[in-house]
C-alpha cells in the first residue's frame, strides 16, 4: 500500500513539473512574441519615418512626395486594427515611387540623396525579416497552445491567442537590385 501511494505521489509529481515546464515554456514564447512585435514596430516606425523625411526634402518630385507622405503618415498613425492595412499600403507607395531605377538614381544624385536612399533601403530590407521572426515566434506559441494539456489545464492563462503580423512588405525592386 505505502508503495503504491509512492509511486502515485512520484508520478504526481512528475506531471506537475512536466506541467510547470510547460507552462514556463509557454509564458517564454509569449515574451517572445511581445519582443518580436517591438522589434517590428521599430523597424515599421523606421521605415515609416524615412520615406516621409524623404517626401518632405524636395528631392522626389511633386506627386510622388504626396504619395509617400500620406502613405507614410498613414501608417504612422493608424491604430492598431488598420495598421496592417496602413503598412501594405506604404508598401504599395515605395513600389509605386521607385518602381524606375531611374527614380532611385535621382535621388542618390541629390544633395545627402546617397545617404537617404541607403537608409530607405536598409528599411525596407529590415521589415520582412522583423515580420518574419514575429511571425515565427506567434507560430511557435500557437502550435503550443493548441495541444490538449494547455488547453485543459489552462497553461496559457488570461494570455490573449497570438495573432500574426500580415502586410504586403515586399521591398521596392529598384532599391533591393541597387543595392545588391
Amino acid at each position: 500500500m505505502t508503495a503504491t501511494l509512492i509511486w502515485i505521489l512520484v508520478a504526481l509529481v512528475a506531471i506537475g513539473l512536466y506541467l510547470s515546464w510547460t507552462a514556463g515554456r509557454l509564458d517564454r514564447l509569449h515574451a517572445r512574441i511581445d519582443a518580436t512585435r517591438a522589434g517590428l514596430d521599430a523597424q515599421l516606425l523606421r521605415r515609416a519615418s524615412v520615406a516621409q523625411e524623404l517626401a518632405t526634402s524636395g528631392v522626389l518630385d511633386p506627386a510622388a512626395s504626396i504619395v509617400l507622405y500620406e502613405a507614410a503618415h498613414a501608417a504612422r498613425q493608424a491604430e492598431e486594427e488598420q495598421r496592417e492595412v496602413a503598412e501594405s499600403e506604404l508598401s504599395q507607395a515605395l513600389r509605386a515611387v521607385f518602381a524606375e531605377p531611374a527614380q532611385v538614381e535621382a535621388v542618390r544624385e541629390a544633395p545627402g540623396g546617397e545617404a537617404a536612399a541607403h537608409e530607405l533601403t536598409e528599411a525596407v530590407r529590415r521589415v520582412p525579416m522583423a515580420r518574419r521572426f514575429h511571425n515565427d515566434a506567434v507560430g511557435a506559441a500557437r502550435r503550443l497552445r493548441q495541444h490538449r494539456k494547455v488547453r485543459w489545464f489552462r497553461l496559457a492563462g488570461h494570455a490573449p491567442f497570438p495573432m500574426a503580423f500580415e502586410m504586403d512588405d515586399e521591398p521596392p525592386a529598384a532599391l533591393v537590385d541597387r543595392a545588391a
